[in-house]
């Protein structure tokens, strides 16, 4: 007679284990053929570097020449260095435009899309809302470093509506720069945010209106009490997705303004860049970095742990 013990293993009625079954384990080769090039690959392009970062970061190093271990040297600096925290400072403030904003008005567009615009209307909003995401970023910090210039499109529309005190070279203003900064990369992470929203509301099964209207619920409490908590898992991945690319972004920054006006641009991963290449701190720039992938790391175990799907 076979048992089954407590641990999961098979047994006889004499408490003899028995074979396990071929089948169990040519499965178990099988997958971890198909496991072991992913693994390997991961391995290679992301444990490995994260290690030798960990490494570098604490060494005293320009990259070529002998390396000195320098302990956590780096780290005190990355933690007390007035620019250095401006500098992650900085990231912090362009979470509100790359995470608040394209969340924000994403969930007012994808209900307005719900309510009053379905069919072809619809589907040509969600495709013209979403063209932001399909042009590069090099692209669309180049076309918005023109937009914001002195003669751009930005300050003729001021200067046309009778704005003309406003007008300014957005990028170039030391209390402006970072807002109008952040207004880019709210324009292109806008579309996105729209797609994963307006997807994941179409999976709200629409009883669940009907019974809210039947009960006398306006707009207000339709979205407040139906398509928010139904939303829950599609917020997380928009929060999770620009939290990230707001506290790593490099791409519009390097283009649009380099940096400038002096630091109140600049970005951790600009800064990385700029330590390891043009000043040749290894060491500083790889604890600039590790520092860097910890906040990312904290920054977005809160929203996973509250946007996860709970049993009920």
């Amino acid at each position: 007679m076979q048992v089954k013990t407590a641990s999961g293993s098979n047994r006889n009625d004499q408490g003899k284990r028995l074979p396990r079954k071929k089948g169990s384990r040519k499965s178990r080769l099988v997958a971890w053929v198909f496991i072991t090039p992913a693994a390997v690959v991961y391995a290679g392009f992301v444990l490995v570097p994260l290690l030798m970062s960990v490494y570098y970061s604490l060494l005293r190093w320009d990259g070529i020449g002998k390396a000195r271990f320098n302990g956590l040297a780096n780290y005190v600096v990355v933690m007390t260095d007035p620019d250095l925290l401006q500098i992650i400072g900085n990231s912090f403030l362009l979470v509100f435009y790359f995470t608040v904003i394209p969340v924000g008005l994403g969930l007012a567009v994808a209900s307005a899309i719900r309510s009053h615009m379905g069919g072809p209307f619809g589907t040509a909003t969600r495709t013209i809302l979403f063209l932001p995401q399909v042009i590069p970023l090099v692209a669309a910090g180049i076309a918005w470093s023109w937009m914001y210039a002195n003669s751009g499109l930005v300050n003729q529309f001021l200067r046309a509506v009778g704005l003309e005190s406003w007008a300014r070279g957005w990028l170039g203003d030391f209390t402006f720069a970072l807002p109008a900064m952040g207004m880019i990369g709210a324009w292109v992470l806008l579309g996105l945010c729209i797609m994963l929203l307006v997807t994941g509301i179409t999976k709200i099964d629409p009883s669940l209106y009907e019974a809210a209207r039947l009960d006398g619920a306006g707009a207000w409490d339709e979205f407040r009490y139906v398509t928010l908590p139904g939303l829950r898992q599609e917020i997380g991945v928009c929060v999770t997705v620009t939290i990230i690319q707001a506290l790593a972004a490099f791409d519009i920054v390097y283009i649009a303004t380099g940096g400038g006006p002096g630091i109140n641009t600049t970005v951790p991963g600009l800064e990385i860049y700029r330590l390891a290449f043009a000043h040749r701190q290894v060491g500083l720039a790889s604890a600039l970095a590790i520092v860097l992938m910890i906040l990312v790391l904290v920054s977005i175990a809160p929203v996973q742990w509250f946007t996860r799907e709970r049993k009920q």
